[in-house]
């Protein structure tokens, strides 16, 4: 498939930017038809997905369906059911003299033109996920699906002007050296999902014009199990984030601390489930998904045959078909090969560590997208979760995070900036606009603002912004006046119960009163 010129990319870029300015993309109507057709568009050409993916990546319809289809659908249904919610202005608190009197609220503006850029992995979910937290924000937008996936790539070029507005959203194909070019328009918004290398890339292009970006990412995201986890259940759940995609998962376990004491259990436990998953040790199943190309397969090929590691499972590929068997090599080290990058690939390492050891490691590195904890002990949980940071956090299993509900997806640092799913999308692609109504008849309290300047004006000033020349805590941030107000409160309670035996009162009969019986 060629790629789009740039006179194909200036047109997309005109037209779209174009119709942002026309605000065809403001009203809830076209947002909403969009988000509709987009829904049929995945139901019409589901077989056709799973075909697509089937051809880059051999990956299964059980694979397929559930991400890059019914997961997109899935979405597109949340935000149908939530965008009157989540474009609807807001009122800040009315306490506020000038919130209340100026009518203040916070407007929900669509950032303008936008450009998202999908991975390899998941081409469809990466592409159309973001797309739908754009349209939903009401901007416009054109996708980058991924040039890795060329079936996939060829696909979403095909479906999406048949079914989505063209004026509003276009796709655009590009190689590496086309990127240059298309980046270097003045796009309102980037979403870029891939590498953290390519990132820093895409974050360095946006800078001229001050775009905002974001940046989902990746990471070496380690698994890590404790003495006191279900051992034989961690493998299970480790084993098939291993497995699934060929462990090309930016929320995939990268490598496994394991506590000594419990390792060879671990690893017979891995291996068990490997076998399973395989249909039996040494099998290459005809539904195992196989590395996206041959670049990749190299690279995963060469860190393997570098490491100082020994396989204990697995181990078999294919140059051919690109298999690459689920593999374990123990031993590993944290200077070793496998450890020199994110693998992206069925290789998991297994390093010998207690939780104090696997913490102290991860901490000096980046933040990893995501985290694993494998553990009974709530100590152990709160010591992972107070001393590490990542993207997210999953005990007792792998990757279920980001499938939380109403609930921010996104990375920290080297993994990511920026987040989304449900709300927190539909916010990446929104300007919060916050509005203020000041009537001519206030100008009686704001007068007082002008010059000349005096210092009765300024104390006056000062006291309408509600300042305090008494706090509850001291100089060295110390609660202070904490018996005072003890106390005060007791005088009060004092009184009033005084008062209801003055009145010959009891507490029912006041109640009774006030509810006018």
């Amino acid at each position: 498939m060629s790629y789009s010129s740039e006179a194909q990319v200036d047109k997309a870029f005109d037209v779209v930017s174009n119709t942002f300015k026309s605000n065809k993309t403001k009203p809830l109507e076209w947002r909403i038809k969009q988000l509709r057709k987009t829904w049929w568009m995945l139901e019409d050409n589901r077989e056709r997905i799973v075909v697509a993916l089937n051809k880059d990546l051999n990956k299964h319809r059980q694979e397929t369906l559930p991400v890059d289809v019914a997961g997109i659908q899935n979405a597109c249904l949340e935000a149908l059911a939530n965008i009157k919610e989540w474009t609807k202005d807001e009122k800040p608190r009315r306490t506020d003299p000038l919130n209340l009197l100026g009518g203040a609220r916070i407007r929900k503006e669509p950032k303008g033109v936008t450009l998202i850029i999908s991975a390899w992995n998941y081409p469809f979910m990466e592409l159309f996920e973001p797309m739908l937290s754009a349209i939903a924000a009401g901007c416009t937008t054109i996708l980058k699906p991924s040039e890795l996936a060329p079936a996939s790539e060829k696909l979403i070029a095909e479906i999406v002007p048949k079914y989505l507005d063209q004026s509003a959203i276009r796709v655009v194909t590009a190689g590496p050296k086309q990127m240059n070019y298309l980046l270097e328009r003045k796009w309102d918004h980037i979403f870029f999902t891939g590498s953290t290398a390519v990132g820093k890339i895409i974050y360095a292009k946006a800078a001229p014009n001050l775009t905002t970006v974001t940046l989902e990412l990746g990471g070496r995201g380690p698994a890590i199990v404790t003495s006191s986890a279900d051992i034989d259940l961690a493998a299970k759940r480790i084993a098939n984030a291993k497995f699934m995609n060929a462990g090309q998962i930016c929320v995939g376990v990268n490598h496994v601390f394991v506590d000594p004491s419990v390792k060879q259990r671990f690893i017979a436990a891995l291996s068990k489930y490997f076998d399973q998953f395989r249909s039996g040790r040494s099998r290459q199943p005809s539904y195992a998904t196989r590395i996206v190309n041959e670049r990749h397969y190299k690279r995963l090929d060469n860190l393997l045959e570098k490491t100082q590691g020994k396989i204990v499972y697995g181990g078999e590929r294919n140059p051919e078909t690109r298999f690459f068997a689920p593999t374990i090599v123990d031993g590993v080290t944290t200077d070793d090969s496998l450890l020199s990058e994110e693998l992206f690939g069925p290789i998991l390492p297994i390093l010998d560590a207690t939780l104090d050891q696997a913490i102290n490691y991860t901490v000096k590195h980046d933040h990893p997208l995501a985290l694993y904890g494998f553990t009974s002990s709530q100590a152990d949980k709160d010591k992972i979760l107070s001393r590490t940071n990542s993207g997210g956090v999953c005990f007792n299993d792998a990757i279920l995070h980001m499938l939380v509900k109403d609930a921010p997806f996104g990375g920290v640092g080297a993994s990511g900036m920026g987040a989304y799913h449900g709300p927190f999308g539909f916010k990446e692609f929104t300007h919060l606009r916050t509005v203020v109504n000041v009537p001519g008849w206030l100008e009686l309290l704001l007068k007082v603002r002008y010059a000349p300047y005096t210092d009765k004006k300024a104390a006056a000033m000062v006291r309408s912004t509600g300042a305090k020349t008494s706090v509850p805590f001291d100089r060295n941030g110390n609660d202070v006046g904490g018996l005072a107000r003890l106390l005060t409160k007791s005088v009060i309670a004092v009184v009033f119960f005084a008062l209801l035996k003055w009145k010959g009162w009891s507490v029912t009969h006041l109640i009774e009163s006030v509810r006018g019986k």
